[in-house]
């Protein structure tokens, strides 16, 4: 719908899951890996998912 944000989920690759280990640096590494979809804001982290509102 026009107006309304669109929410997608990106999956995040294995490593990120297997490097990180505590949540903080599980949260950084998957920011640091969204930098790679430049109109996505990550809202969440949840099943190996990257939760995100598109900003187009």
């Amino acid at each position: 719908m026009i107006g309304q944000p669109i929410i997608t989920k990106v999956l995040l690759p294995a490593w990120i899951f297997e490097q990180a280990k505590n949540k903080d640096q599980l949260k950084q590494l998957a920011l640091d890996y969204m930098t790679r979809y430049p109109n996505y804001t990550v809202k969440s982290i949840k099943n190996h998912f990257a939760i995100c509102v598109r900003n187009d």
